[in-house]
């Protein structure tokens, strides 16, 4: 006979269960979050950027927390209503993820980063904007065709 049985293993994974509150996996994952957000920090301090990286960290939190969410919440629900709009979903993941974009890249997109931009790069930040409009356009058009599939597979037509 080696090891424990079925029996005496799942007791003590019930008992780790009850001590640490979920299973031996979710640690392990955690501590590989820590490790990789350790790493982060390292390369953060090493490049002598702790304090921007700070400021914009909390800067992002205050502003996602207290300014974004509110907004986009409420222009969900007027949007929503009271009635079920088989559209909304067509029309909320392409700007999501065009303001998604436009949240990481806008220093670029605006302009406001030529300067250092064309010292690190060589590069102009011009195109950025009209590709940042092509994506967007592209988005809403890919979904825009896919709820126009969508309804004329179901056989109705829009309201």
């Amino acid at each position: 006979m080696s090891g424990p049985g079925p029996d005496r293993r799942r007791a003590s994974g019930g008992r780790w269960r009850r001590v640490y509150g979920a299973s031996p996996w979710h640690l392990v994952g955690l501590a590989a979050c820590f490790a990789v957000a350790g790493y982060a920090l390292t390369r953060v301090v090493g490049a002598g950027i702790l304090m921007g990286f700070a400021v914009w960290f909390v800067g992002a939190i205050i502003l996602h927390d207290l300014v974004m969410w509110p907004l986009y919440t409420a222009a969900d629900g007027a949007l929503r209503g009271r009635r079920r709009r088989p559209w909304l979903n067509h029309v909320r993941v392409p700007a999501a993820l065009s303001l998604l974009l436009l949240l990481v890249w806008f220093p670029l997109i605006l302009g406001g980063a030529e300067a250092n931009y064309r010292t690190a790069a060589g590069l102009s930040t011009a195109p950025y904007l009209l590709r940042w409009a092509i994506v967007t356009l592209v988005l809403f058009a890919g979904s825009g065709l896919l709820y126009a599939m969508r309804r004329r597979a179901a056989g109705r037509p829009d309201r």
